[in-house]
């Protein structure tokens, strides 16, 4: 079954406005994520289990999956649905060996050059930025931009064509209300979003808009 990346909802407890992350994630599904990941670069590993095991938890009701970014152990001891790793994380074959064939696996990709060497056949999905500028995290590139994705975009349509596979792809970095819409037009499946969500007096309600956006924009592209 395809996954559903339109709204992929980033909770790290560096960037969560306040909130208990596990709280954080109901309120984001309850507003219509359809992807939540743990992204936590600070905490010890046993609270970083526990946070994803409440977060799992907060999630059930609305069968929305978790997945952690980078550690692979996290998202085994938790029983999260897969993980996400980038180019300096665990490589994709290792973290598709250890997590199993059933698991999510998302990559990211930052460049033409990394998604021509992407190993389609071992991820799920793709998130793909910086998009924008943002502040949640350090960006060592400037910000691709609607078009930069674009590019990337197509690169990855065409190796999943020729390997016969759907692949969904999301933008992320300093994406929000104001500019979500233009990510979809690029080619992208969804939207990952960190700052629009955590930061927001409401995150239920800044979700159910991002989703409303996202619909919208799919919907004008005449994708489903």
């Amino acid at each position: 079954m395809r996954l559903d990346l339109r709204l992929n909802a980033i909770v790290d407890p560096q960037n969560a406005g306040g909130h208990d992350v596990a709280d954080l994630a109901r309120l984001c599904a309850e507003g219509g994520a359809t992807l939540v990941q743990l992204r936590d670069k600070v905490s010890e590993t046993g609270a970083m289990v526990e946070a994803a095991r409440a977060i799992k938890a907060a999630l059930a009701p609305y069968a929305v999956p978790l997945v952690v970014n980078d550690r692979i152990d996290v998202a085994l001891a938790a029983g999260a649905a897969g993980a996400h790793v980038g180019p300096d994380d665990m490589a994709v074959a290792d973290a598709r060996r250890l997590l199993g064939p059933h698991a999510i696996i998302g990559l990211s990709i930052k460049s033409i050059a990394e998604a021509e060497a992407a190993p389609i056949g071992l991820i799920d999905y793709v998130g793909s930025g910086g998009v924008y500028r943002t502040l949640s995290k350090q960006q060592k590139n400037a910000p691709i931009g609607p078009e930069g994705l674009a590019r990337i975009v197509a690169v990855l349509r065409r190796r999943a064509q020729e390997q016969q596979k759907e692949l969904p792809l999301c933008g992320i970095a300093g994406v929000d209300a104001s500019n979500a819409a233009a990510v979809i037009a690029a080619g992208a499946d969804g939207v990952a979003v960190i700052s629009a969500l955590s930061g927001a007096p409401d995150p239920a309600a800044a979700a159910r808009t991002l989703r409303r956006i996202v619909d919208a924009a799919l919907a004008k592209r005449g994708a489903s």
